[in-house]
C-alpha cells in the first residue's frame, strides 16, 4: 500500500470523467462563427469543399497528440493496411533503441510502447483481441481529467493504470507515448532542431524536452510535429483556420503537409517506394491553440 500511495502522489487531483467522441459535420463549425469574423465564414465554406467532416478533441495541451493517436489508428482500423502496421511496428523499435542509447531508464518508457502497440494490433481485424470502431473511440475518449497544471507524469503512470485497471482509459497513456518519441527524436537529432527551439525560447535542447514536450498538457508547436512525423515515418497534414490570406490577397484555406525525413533505413524509404502514396491520411485541423481531426471527402 506505501508503495501505490508513493506512485499516486504526482496525480493528486485527478479525476474521471467522460467526453463522447463523434464526428460532425462542417456545418457545426460553420455555426459557431455565424455571427463572427466574414473571413473566417468564408474559410470554412472553402474548407466544406475538400472535407465532409471534424472529429472535435479536447484542448487540454495535447490534443494534438490526441488527434494524432485516433486519425491514425482509425486509419488502419477502416483500411487494414497490414503494410503499414509492420512499419511503423519497425519504426517503434527504433525509437525506443533511441531512448536507450539516450541514456533513458527502460522502465520509464516500455509500458507507454506496450500499450501503443496494443491498440495497434487491436484494430487489426481477425485476432481474438481485435476491435470495432465503437470501442476504438471508447478508448479514446479522456478518462482523465487533471487539475494538477504542467506536471510531467511520473514514468510509472503506466504501472498505476495496470494496477488500478482503470477500465478503458488508455488515451493518456498513449499520448506519453507520443512525447517520449518527440523527445527522443529532438535529442537525437539536436543539431537539427537546434534553430527551430531557439526561435521559440531561450532553453537548451534538453531543458526543452523537460519543459516543453514530456510534460503533459505542453502545447505542441511545428518542431514536435517534425519530430513525430519523422521518427514514425508518418507525413501529418495540418489545416490552418485563421484569418490570414494568401500573397495575392485571396482568401484561401492554407495547409502545411509534414513529410518525414528520408533517411538510410528500409522504413523510411519505403514511404517513397513505387505505389507508394505519399499523401498524408492523417489530417489534422489547426485553430489558434487547438487540433482536431478532418476528413477529407
Amino acid at each position: 500500500m506505501h508503495i501505490q500511495q508513493l506512485q499516486m502522489r504526482p496525480f493528486a487531483g485527478i479525476t474521471l470523467g467522460l467526453k463522447p467522441i463523434g464526428q460532425e459535420p462542417l456545418s457545426s463549425l460553420a455555426a459557431e462563427f455565424e455571427s463572427g469574423s466574414p473571413i473566417l465564414k468564408e474559410k470554412i465554406r472553402l474548407l466544406a469543399e475538400q472535407y465532409t467532416a471534424l472529429r472535435r478533441t479536447r484542448g487540454d495541451g495535447n490534443c494534438f497528440y490526441r488527434s494524432f493517436m485516433l486519425a491514425y489508428l482509425e486509419h488502419i482500423l477502416e483500411t487494414q493496411d497490414i503494410a503499414e502496421a509492420k512499419r511503423i511496428t519497425g519504426k517503434v523499435e527504433q525509437c525506443k533503441n533511441t531512448l536507450q542509447s539516450l541514456g533513458y531508464t527502460e522502465f520509464t518508457y516500455e509500458d507507454f510502447f506496450s500499450i501503443f502497440m496494443e491498440q495497434l494490433e487491436s484494430v487489426l481485424q481477425g485476432k481474438e483481441a481485435s476491435i470495432s470502431m465503437e470501442e476504438l473511440l471508447s478508448r479514446s475518449r479522456d478518462q482523465f481529467v487533471s487539475d494538477y497544471g504542467k506536471r510531467t507524469f511520473a514514468p510509472n503512470f503506466a504501472l498505476i493504470f495496470i494496477l488500478f485497471k482503470v477500465p478503458d482509459n488508455v488515451c493518456m497513456v498513449v499520448v506519453m507515448f507520443f512525447r517520449f518519441v518527440t523527445s527522443g527524436e529532438i535529442r537525437k537529432r539536436a543539431e537539427f532542431f537546434e534553430p527551430f527551439i531557439a526561435g521559440l525560447t531561450n532553453t537548451s535542447v534538453d531543458q526543452f524536452c523537460k519543459s516543453s514536450v514530456e510534460p503533459m498538457g505542453e502545447e505542441c508547436d511545428h518542431v514536435h510535429i517534425i519530430a513525430l512525423s519523422d521518427a514514425l515515418g508518418v507525413a501529418i497534414r495540418v489545416v490552418y483556420l485563421d484569418r490570414s490570406s494568401c500573397d495575392k490577397g485571396a482568401l484561401a484555406v492554407n495547409h502545411h503537409d509534414f513529410v518525414p525525413t528520408a533517411s538510410a533505413d528500409e522504413s523510411s524509404v519505403s514511404l517513397d517506394a513505387p505505389g507508394k502514396s505519399t499523401e498524408p491520411f492523417v489530417t489534422l485541423l489547426y485553430r489558434p491553440g487547438h487540433y482536431d481531426i478532418l476528413y477529407r471527402r
